[in-house]
């Protein structure tokens, strides 16, 4: 809940009381309680016996699952005679998913990575963790009303003679699972659509080892990356009240404040720029801050000026404040760019993605850079081995381990990203038209960024996650049938249909403001909005429900910040909003602990093979 409302929504409601299901409680025996409860059977266990007996809990208990029930356990709950007359209501709200973003979800299972893609032989957990995502995916549809054509990344066999493994069918399978459960919202949720509405697709994190990794240029993720955040929570110090010891303040970077929601995307290099303009602007506006700023003209304020402004003016203090803050966190994050040396490394790190910088490069940097942070001189050479997996064969990658004097744990976290996508030996295959792809691209890319001014600071924002292609791929209906087949196998006549077709996916070059509030949270309404259907302001409106089908893109084992800012993206360019879905949103060291917590029994067992 504390990803879609603040506890003052909940009060506003009337709900005097937020309490965990798990926690002793004080009875209330004249209060009505509300459960909002997942239904596994420790959880019914505990709302009987919090209403049963002579003196149970509460007066009334208002009973709302947050995905659908097993029949045992409402017979279980209909069985006690005691509880029944004091149930008010007793409903599937299916809400089992956290809304990251206003257009992002995840399914919160933290070690999917670890219980997927790590032993081959435990699959209990394995299977476990996939019915639990996918019955969380579902509930994303169905509070929405949508039914989606589900497509899935096939698994890939690269010849009759190698058998798939489990690893290989995690899509396929997760993607089963998401379909049953949709086939029983269709029989049993009231007004769920009957024929598809929208697309869903899904990967996993092998489709691209390199976006978790590079660094991203964008504020959103520089503070992520760079700062030690915990989850959107950003701690720093503000001065004490009369002249006493500073006071550390938390702060949350999320969508209700404004700045950040206008700068998130932004590069950071654009991002400090436009902090910079609103905070002269700010000042030349205001006297009584032009006072405060003194005679220093217009020379940097430093966030103790910035601070003596906010007593000064009292009436501008939320203003102030919030600008404040961001001019001292992008002035952190550029210590730390400078400091690091990071923006050679970036530089590194984008040349070697697009074909641009190859092995002779990297150790070239890291003879000559032996100040480089150990963490980034491993996501360095993690991105080389998503690109030349054979370079870290045998002796070859213990040198490379050596020249970079990376650890052990290190070392595993490398072999795992190359398992990760694939025994080295087939890789080796694959290698060349990996760089050709990346080359092709490159000459794409590259030609639109020059017309940044050739500014070096573009350059660091040439690299894109796969899934932007993937993306554009399902709006132009282009998917390969055979690497990402579809459950619901569709009719020719979907993609023909006027809903579809160039109408609405070209709409009339209208302006798009974005909106800002959560759109794709709510359930689509009717088409009546006071404009006559065939009226050209309807395509102008900002509301995403006049755009094409959503898009849904689900990745299993983690999705990163860039991928969520080319959803973001794509709904503006592709006029159809794009979601993105994951079992878990990774910043870098996040993804490279999980990373070295994965079991490498296929590690051991190839070593076995050979002797």
């Amino acid at each position: 809940m504390s990803h879609s409302c603040k506890m003052a929504d909940i009060t506003d409601e009337g709900v005097s009381l937020v309490e965990d299901i798990y926690k002793r409680r004080q009875p209330l025996p004249t209060m009505d309680a509300i459960y909002f409860i997942q239904p596994t059977k420790e959880n019914v266990i505990m709302f009987l016996s919090d209403m049963s007996g002579r003196t149970p809990l509460y007066r009334k208990a208002f009973v709302f699952f947050s995905s659908p029930i097993a029949r045992e356990l409402v017979m279980d709950i209909k069985k006690d005679a005691q509880v029944l007359p004091r149930i008010g209501a007793l409903r599937e709200m299916n809400l089992e998913y956290f809304a990251i973003d206003s257009q992002g979800f995840i399914t919160n299972n933290e070690r999917a990575l670890e219980e997927l893609l790590g032993d081959e032989e435990n699959n209990r957990e394995a299977i476990a963790c996939l019915n639990v995502m996918a019955t969380r995916i579902a509930t994303v549809f169905a509070s929405l009303r949508e039914f989606p054509f589900v497509r899935f990344r096939a698994a890939r066999s690269l010849d009759a003679t190698t058998m798939t493994t489990f690893h290989d069918l995690i899509p396929t399978k997760l993607a089963a699972g998401v379909w049953d459960c949709l086939m029983k919202y269709k029989k049993t949720i009231p007004n769920f659509p009957q024929t598809e509405t929208c697309e869903l697709l899904i990967i996993d994190r092998t489709v691209d080892q390199i976006a978790p990794v590079i660094h991203e240029w964008t504020y959103d993720a520089m503070c992520h990356d760079l700062l030690n955040m915990e989850g959107n929570k950003y701690v720093h110090e503000v001065p004490g009240k009369n002249g006493g010891p500073p006071e550390r303040k938390e702060v949350l970077l999320e969508d209700h404040d404004p700045i950040w929601l206008e700068l998130r995307h932004a590069h950071i290099a654009d991002a400090s720029e436009r902090l910079h303009e609103k905070m002269t602007n700010f000042v030349s506006k205001n006297k009584a801050a032009q006072i405060q700023h003194g005679s220093r003209g217009s020379g940097e304020m430093s966030t103790r000026d910035l601070q003596k402004m906010v007593q000064a003016l009292p009436q501008y203090s939320e203003q102030i404040d919030k600008l404040s803050l961001h001019v001292e966190i992008a002035g952190k994050i550029n210590r730390i760019i400078r400091e690091s040396g990071l923006r050679e490394l970036g530089q590194l790190e984008q040349d070697l993605v697009f074909g641009d910088a190859g092995m002779k490069d990297v150790i070239k940097f890291l003879t000559t850079k032996e100040d480089t942070t150990r963490e980034n001189k491993l996501r360095l050479l993690m991105i080389l081995a998503a690109i030349y997996p054979e370079k870290f064969e045998g002796e070859k990658g213990l040198n490379l381990m050596k020249v970079a004097r990376l650890t052990n744990e290190d070392t595993i976290a490398i072999n795992n990203l190359r398992i990760f996508g694939g025994e080295p030996e087939s890789k080796k295959s694959l290698t060349g038209a990996f760089a050709l792809k990346f080359d092709m691209h490159k000459k794409k890319r590259a030609a639109r960024k020059d017309r940044s001014d050739g500014e070096e600071t573009w350059q660091l924002s040439r690299f894109y996650p796969i899934i932007e292609e993937l993306i554009e791929k399902v709006s132009k209906n282009e998917l390969s049938k055979e690497d990402y087949p579809c459950l619901n196998d569709p009719s020719p006549s979907f993609h023909g249909t006027p809903f579809a077709g160039s109408a609405i996916q070209n709409p009339p070059a209208h302006s798009m403001r974005s909106r800002r509030t959560p759109t794709w949270a709510r359930p689509r309404g009717s088409d009546d909005d006071g404009y006559s259907s065939d009226s050209v302001l309807k395509h102008s409106s900002s509301d995403f429900k006049k755009m094409g089908r959503r898009i849904f893109i689900f990745i299993i084992g983690g999705a990163t910040r860039s991928e969520l800012r080319s959803c973001h993206k794509l709904t503006g360019k592709l006029k159809r909003e794009v979601i993105l879905g994951s079992s878990s949103l990774d910043d870098p060291a996040q993804f490279i602990t999980k990373l070295k917590m994965l079991t490498t029994a296929q590690e051991l067992s190839l070593d076995d093979l050979q002797i």
